[in-house]
């Protein structure tokens, strides 16, 4: 199972006892398991990792802690059109979005500079105090562009 940076774990940790929530054993295994990951994560790929590792958490659990890491501002939760959620930690200091293949599933992240110093402007030309924001461009990645095009019929009057 990936390691969490101790500093975040530790910070989840603060910040669940600032607000008197007890800080379990499950709560500090499913924090491990999603701040410590480079990759996103569904609700079964933790408990799969956990398992993996000799744990054993129920899917419930693993669903209330998620909630409070997204609550808490350490976890995003992502709908990418799988049908379920994905998560991944959030790292103040890597903004990214991410395309994502509505053919083959493929995720890429893109970094957000020049859209990180718009988008304050936008939402201050509306009156919005933006607290968090979340990008994502959903379409056909490269490789399944050119196999659309590839298997496309020409079109009328023209050949290929």
């Amino acid at each position: 199972m990936p390691d969490a940076p101790p500093a975040a774990q530790e910070r989840f940790r603060r910040w669940l006892r600032d607000r008197h929530q007890p800080v379990t054993r499950q709560r500090d295994l499913v924090a491990g398991a999603v701040l410590g990951a480079d990759r996103h994560l569904s609700v079964d790929d933790i408990a799969a990792l956990l398992r993996r590792s000799g744990e054993q958490v129920g899917t419930a659990t693993i669903y209330r802690a998620l909630d409070t890491l997204v609550a808490a501002g350490f976890v995003r939760a992502h709908d990418f059109g799988e049908g379920f959620r994905r998560y991944e930690a959030i790292d103040p200091g890597s903004a990214h979005g991410h395309l994502v293949c509505r053919r083959c599933g493929k995720l890429t992240e893109f970094a957000l500079e020049q859209l990180e110093r718009a988008l304050p402007l936008l939402a201050d030309q509306h009156g919005f105090l933006a607290e968090r924001y979340q990008v994502e461009l959903h379409g056909l990645c490269r490789e399944c562009r050119r196999r659309e095009v590839g298997a496309a019929p020409a079109a009328p009057g023209r050949s290929r």
